[in-house]
């Protein structure tokens, strides 16, 4: 049986202060508990620009313009196999917040924890945090 290959567009929402949006995974989704960088799974025939959009502004109440593509990570679970695209964004409308009800706060970019993240988004970390 072929595993299920998701593409996920995930934005790095950095404020001028050096602070990075970042949200919490339902306890009840997969990788529940860990806080993660918004945005979603593609829809058929999007590009993930436009998922980050539309990803955005349906979870965080923000019109996004996405930056430049920082890194493509893959990992593979025992059911999934998930590519997910960082974007970086540094021009919005509209303040963040937790839309669908989801804890969310603001970092200071250096002091992000690589372990409060899933294993896919720890290299992005490591990048944020150099």
């Amino acid at each position: 049986m072929e595993k299920k290959h998701l593409h996920i567009a995930a934005g790095v929402i950095r404020n001028a202060e050096g602070e990075i949006f970042i949200a919490q995974r339902p306890l009840k989704s997969h990788m529940g508990g860990y806080w993660e960088f918004p945005g979603g799974k593609l829809e058929s025939g999007e590009s993930p620009e436009q998922a980050l959009v539309r990803e955005l502004e349906e979870e965080l109440g923000i019109v996004a313009v996405p930056g430049k593509l920082l890194q493509t990570a893959e990992h593979e679970f025992p059911d999934r196999l998930i590519t997910i695209y960082f974007f970086l964004v540094e021009e919005w409308q509209n303040a963040p917040y937790g839309r669908e009800g989801q804890p969310s706060r603001w970092v200071k970019q250096t002091a992000l924890i690589a372990e409060e993240f899933p294993p896919v988004n720890r290299g992005i970390v490591a990048l944020l945090t150099e």
